[in-house]
This record gives C-alpha cells, sequence and structure tokens, in this order.
C-alpha cells in the first residue's frame, strides 16, 4: 500500500494527533511524498526496505524484416533502505498542564514543537542521512549517500560567482544553464527544487534578473515558490541549532532536483501510522510529571538515478 500524509491523517489518534500530523504537512517536501508502507523489522535490529534500482534506462529501436532487435536490457541494482526513527520527548507538570491553557495549551504547543523539530530531522536525514556512519543514530541514507558513485547525476558548477549583487546580474544566465542541464538528467521535470536559506534567496534574485514569474506558495507554512511544473523550498536549519542542512562550505553550496513518485524518490515506512503521538495522561495516572512523545519510522527509497540530481560549487559567500 502506498499512501501520502493527507491519507494516513485520518488515522490518527486524536484532534492532537491531527495537530502533530498538520505540522509536517507543513513541509512541502513531506506533504508530497509518497510513502510505501511495506518496510519489516529486520530480526528487530532495524526496519529495512528492499527493492531494485534502476541504473540503465532500456532502449527501444526499429528493425528490418527477417532481422531480430539487438538485446539490451534494463540494468538495476539492488538497493536497501534502513528506517531511521525520529522524533523526541518532552516533559511536563500536571499543575501547568492544568492551569496554563488560558494562555497557552502546553501539550498542543509543546507537540507542535517537537512536530516542528521532526519535520526538520527528517529533512536532515533526507539530504545527509548516513545508516553506516553510526549505527547507533539509526539514521536511514539520504540523497548525498546514494550519489556516491552516481556521477551523471552530479554537476559541477565550477565555483559559479553568485557572492554579490554585480555577480547575480552577470551570472544569472550562466546559472540558468547549469538548472537546464540539472533538468536534463532526471526522468522529468522535477516536483521539488531544494537549497539551504540563502541560496534560496540568491535564486529569488536571479529569477528577477531574468524576468521569469514565480509565485509564492504559503499553504505549505513555510515559504516555497513556484517555478514552472516545480516547487523551490529552501530546507532550513537542521534541529535544535543554526547550522544550514545544505551547507555552505567555503562559501559554496549545492541545490538538489527530485522527482517524486514510486518510480522515483518515494519515502518508506512500516505499515501502520506514520506518525504516532504519546501523550501524558494525567486521569488515569497519578505521577506528577508525565511524558510527551512525537515519532515517525520512516527512510526513503530511490527507485531510480535518473529521479535525483545534485549541482556543486555554487559560490555564494
Amino acid at each position: 500500500m502506498a499512501l501520502t500524509l493527507a491519507q494516513a491523517q485520518p488515522l490518527s489518534q486524536s484532534k492532537l494527533s491531527n495537530v502533530v500530523v498538520d505540522e509536517f504537512r507543513k513541509s512541502a517536501l513531506l506533504d508530497r511524498l509518497i510513502f510505501d508502507d511495506n518496510a519489516t523489522s529486520n530480526g528487530g535490529a532495524s526496519f529495512t526496505y528492499t527493492y531494485n534500482r534502476i541504473t540503465q534506462q532500456p532502449s527501444a529501436a526499429s528493425r528490418v524484416l527477417n532481422e531480430d532487435y539487438d538485446a539490451q536490457e534494463t540494468l538495476t541494482e539492488q538497493a536497501s533502505a534502513r528506517l531511521g526513527i525520529l522524533g523526541g520527548r518532552f516533559r511536563i507538570d500536571r499543575a501547568l498542564a492544568a492551569n496554563e491553557h488560558k494562555v497557552v495549551d502546553l501539550i498542543k504547543f509543546q507537540l507542535e514543537q517537537k512536530a516542528k523539530a521532526t519535520v526538520a530531522e527528517f529533512h536532515n536525514q533526507f539530504i545527509n542521512g548516513n545508516s553506516a556512519q553510526d549505527p547507533d543514530l539509526g539514521e536511514f541514507d539520504g540523497l548525498d549517500q546514494i550519489l556516491i558513485g552516481a556521477g551523471t547525476q552530479v554537476i559541477t558548477a565550477g565555483n559559479l560567482d553568485l557572492n554579490d549583487s554585480a555577480s547575480i546580474t552577470a551570472k544569472a544566465p550562466e546559472f540558468a544553464d547549469f538548472m537546464r542541464r540539472a533538468r536534463a538528467r532526471l526522468m522529468r521535470s522535477p516536483d521539488l527544487w531544494l537549497m539551504n536559506n540563502d541560496m534560496y534567496a540568491v535564486w529569488q534574485s536571479i529569477m528577477d534578473r531574468l524576468g521569469i514569474n514565480t509565485a509564492t506558495k504559503a499553504e505549505y507554512g513555510y515559504e516555497v515558490s513556484q517555478w514552472g511544473p516545480s516547487l523551490v523550498m529552501p530546507l532550513g536549519d537542521a534541529p535544535g541549532g543554526t547550522e544550514p542542512i545544505i551547507p555552505t562550505t567555503d562559501g559554496k553550496t549545492s541545490i538538489y532536483g527530485v522527482c517524486l513518485g514510486l518510480d522515483g524518490v518515494h519515502g518508506v515506512a512500516p505499515a501502520g501510522q506514520l506518525i504516532k503521538t504519546y501523550l501524558p495522561n494525567f486521569q488515569y495516572n497519578s505521577n506528577p510529571v508525565q511524558d510527551g512523545e512525537v515519532e515517525m519510522i520512516a527512510g526513503i527509497a530511490v527507485k531510480a538515478l535518473s529521479s535525483i540530481v545534485r549541482i556543486d560549487n555554487l559560490l555564494i559567500a
């Protein structure tokens, strides 16, 4: 079975659980991501999802009478996605929970904030996750790990200088050329272009210089732009800090193009609810301080390498 967060939302346990799912859906990435919920537990050690990834597309040709076609097969490799267990916990005193709701419902507030942090951690692992780096972290492999060895899906912009206003004006056409080259390596127009906040600001300036109309969309809660059929999304910072998920290192950063779908990039999860909440229950538990939690068990699969691309070495600082 495959489902989106919108389709999973009716399965939520309560109104507060729906509040949490709403926070996840404010991410354009998570809201558009399709999840295949067929991952299974691997001997109790981890959740895994095994699939075939297309590495070479099929060919077709014409033939003459009495001659056969040349044989050519679609090439695949077996890949395995490990799922991460993402989320967090908060503690709350029953005296505060009972008496502070006139100003703010503290349980609802803490759930929303923990959901925002969990979304940021999913974004972080979507790019930077490395399941082999530290097994105790329980991360899933992100795009950077999957792109290792997939040289055809990585474009080097050669330190394209977009560092100041004059450079942006001069280099805007060249930047557009790199974006088109990246698009050409994808199976179709990407559903999402992903970048950090600074690159997003530069991208907006480039669109202004080129006279390309983009529409800002606010229904996701975070600012994204519509550029042709694609959404352009700043991924923001890793949870609990101010470090951008897509880094700027030595002044250089990257842009990712992603085609979402069961034939491209999709989420994976175990059967059942995608997102779970565990609420304090002061009515049936006498402990004066109780925990609440938000948890998501998920990972990603990349069914075809032609569903992802990265542009490197864009000089913005």
